[in-house]
């Protein structure tokens, strides 16, 4: 594994531990709180925004328009046994999801899942490195490298583990001011 690769993987990390936070509602209606919902359409897994448009017409609301009026109850079901925790209206016509304001109890529960998701986000960062010291430790062992260079090596993946590890603490101090400010 090269160093870019490494970094390259944690990137990804990153990212995705974004994405995840993006998932975490704060209040406020966004259409990315039901990105991770899967709706059984017609017998198969298909995320809701391939097959709805999701918008925001106010701060509190999310509005669903299924593409096949058909799907309704199916998209009503996938939101209803989902862990986003909101019930969706239905008029015949459009999908409502309601955003109620949120409790002090909840805003911690929701800072608390949010330092989960961080702390997967930097499993994968050391897993990355983990994966990336051991190819070094192998060349050096087969004598690809020299010891300098394998130790060169370590020391520059082990700062980009540090400086990724430290991206996710401020994504995770951003999404925390997020839910807990009111």
């Amino acid at each position: 594994m090269k160093l870019a690769e490494a970094e390259d993987l944690m990137e990804k990390a990153v990212e995705a531990t974004q994405r995840n936070f993006n998932t975490i509602r704060t209040g406020r209606a966004n259409a990315s709180l039901l990105d991770r919902i899967m709706v059984d359409y017609y017998g198969s897994e298909t995320p809701l925004k391939s097959i709805a448009g999701i918008s925001t017409p106010d701060a509190t609301t999310l509005l669903i328009q299924p593409f096949d009026p058909n799907s309704m109850g199916m998209i009503e079901k996938a939101i209803t046994m989902s862990d986003i925790g909101l019930t969706p209206n239905n008029d015949g016509q459009v999908i409502r999801l309601n955003i109620p304001p949120l409790t002090s109890d909840r805003r911690q529960e929701l800072v608390k899942q949010a330092g989960k998701l961080a702390e997967e986000g930097k499993v994968s960062i050391r897993n990355v490195r983990r994966d990336a010291i051991d190819t070094v430790r192998k060349q050096e062992k087969n004598h690809d490298i020299s010891e300098d260079e394998s130790r060169d090596l370590q020391d520059q993946i082990q700062k980009l583990t540090d400086q990724y590890t430290e991206q996710i603490e401020e994504l995770l101090e951003a999404k925390e001011k997020d839910i807990t400010t009111l």
